[in-house]
């Protein structure tokens, strides 16, 4: 498919969770993180879309700060969604307690008892390791696979290391994906821990400090 098309970044509303989830679904279905909570492969792409759905519903898209890539490609069609950012401000509002324990009914039903005791195990791991001085959260970062090459993640990427900057405000993400590593080092951030739980994907922590503007 051959995108010329009109790309707009805009912020992400309650309106786009199903494309939102789309988008994110698809794009990490592979991913290690999700490989690890999802074993089944018929299954994984659902679940992961429906884990999409619960993280950007729940958290990240109610506070105003998550983004998407709106693509204008077929007038008839209307705009679509194919790049999505899930965002936490600096004053840790997505990560907060009441949302978090809204969600945990929804997440044990996903994941079932035995692996959800083992995730919450894995995230609180990851959390002994979240920088303590206020910094952005990029949670999710993802560009619909069925259009390769729009540059729609770099797009987003881009507009939100710009507010970082503009507040001078580091910007913190992890991944799980060794080969996500050079193309976070392209836009400046570094390796700043490891995580090596057994039995769980190895995850890198990585932060970028705000450049000048």
């Amino acid at each position: 498919m051959t995108t010329t098309l009109t790309r707009t970044v805009r912020p992400a509303t309650m309106g786009d969770l199903p494309g939102v989830a789309r988008v994110l679904g698809r794009a990490f279905h592979e991913d290690p993180l999700f490989r690890w909570m999802f074993p089944d492969d018929m299954g994984r792409i659902a679940r992961t879309t429906r884990a999409s759905a619960l993280m950007a519903g729940f958290s990240y898209v109610p506070l105003g700060y998550s983004a998407v890539v709106e693509a204008h490609e077929d007038a008839a069609r209307g705009p679509v969604i194919r790049g999505v950012a899930l965002w936490s401000a600096p004053d840790g509002s997505a990560e907060g307690a009441k949302d978090t324990l809204r969600a945990l009914p929804h997440w044990l039903g996903l994941l079932g008892p035995r692996r959800f005791a083992r995730a919450m195990h894995y995230f609180s791991a990851l959390k002994a390791h979240v920088p303590h001085e206020p910094h952005w959260y990029l949670s999710m970062l993802g560009a619909d696979p069925a259009v390769p090459g729009s540059g729609a993640g770099t797009l987003l990427l881009r507009a939100g290391l710009e507010r970082a900057d503009t507040g001078r405000v580091p910007v913190f993400l992890e991944t799980m994906n060794p080969a996500n590593l050079g193309y976070y080092a392209r836009f400046g951030f570094e390796v700043t821990a490891t995580v090596a739980e057994p039995d769980t994907p190895v995850t890198h922590l990585l932060v970028r400090p705000p450049v000048p503007v």
